[in-house]
């Protein structure tokens, strides 16, 4: 079994269905955190790195909907609800709370699988166009395949540093504040820890700047967060312009 890096965290009430969908995430490499309730979901939600939730809508102690408006708040993250509820107002809801899609109970272990699929791959798009593949310098970038290369190298990064990359590589070009990325990459709980993303920053700097200690790609934008600086589309994914490497609109050069 190959690890995803992928962490889903289930949030059901009934605890056979949970187990059973934990099981077999786990057997596809997915590692994942189970929560029964949204008591048990918001201290999971706020202190762990998620990457995708599971939700049913029907809780002991809220409703879904409410946990989805929440989680909106903070993350755009995928979101998948699993209910017993069919009714089309009933999705409709859902989606319009935030939800990117909707699978009705019972449902078959290889359309949930790849309905996770589908939700992972529009989420590792990028602001440029929905492209996944980027470059800055001699990096190369894979989104979706959560796959880095420096010189032809691979990059290893750990879980943390992949996230705080990919959230940075989303918005490229643009400055991500340090309370977004605090959230989206540490979760609610963390948003006044300033001290975690400076060390992150500083260790993607050692492992993809060709001169850490001056950065020409990840760049600290002072007193409000950071910034993503890539070249044009990897050459597999469209080549460069006749005129070199483009930025994008509003990047520093």
């Amino acid at each position: 079994m190959r690890e995803t890096g992928i962490h889903v965290l289930v949030v059901e009430d009934e605890e056979s269905i949970r187990r059973l969908l934990a099981t077999t995430l786990e057997a596809e490499g997915y590692s994942v955190s189970q929560a029964r309730d949204a008591s048990q979901w918001r201290t999971l939600a706020g202190n762990r790195r998620i990457d995708l939730f599971l939700v049913d809508l029907g809780l002991p102690d809220g409703d879904g909907l409410m946990l989805i408006r929440e989680l909106r708040q903070w993350t755009h993250r995928p979101i998948i609800v699993l209910s017993a509820r069919s009714q089309e107002r009933q999705k409709v809801e859902a989606l319009d709370a935030g939800a990117d899609d909707y699978l009705t109970k019972p449902f078959g272990v290889a359309e949930l699988h790849a309905r996770l699929r589908v939700a992972l791959r529009h989420a590792a798009q990028t602001s440029l166009a929905g492209d996944t593949r980027l470059r800055f310098g001699s990096v190369r970038l894979d989104l979706e395949s959560r796959h880095v290369e420096r010189g032809g190298e691979m990059v290893r990064l750990t879980a943390t540093q992949w996230r705080l990359l990919e959230v940075l590589a989303k918005h490229a070009g643009r400055v991500v504040t340090s309370s977004q990325l605090l959230r989206e990459v540490w979760g609610p709980g963390h948003a006044e820890q300033g001290h975690y993303l400076r060390i992150y920053v500083r260790q993607l700097r050692q492992k993809l700047e060709e001169v850490p200690a001056q950065p020409q790609y990840l760049l600290t934008e002072t007193g409000v967060g950071y910034r993503l600086l890539v070249d044009s589309l990897d050459p597999g994914e469209g080549g460069e312009s006749p005129a070199g490497p483009s930025r994008f609109p509003g990047a520093r050069t």
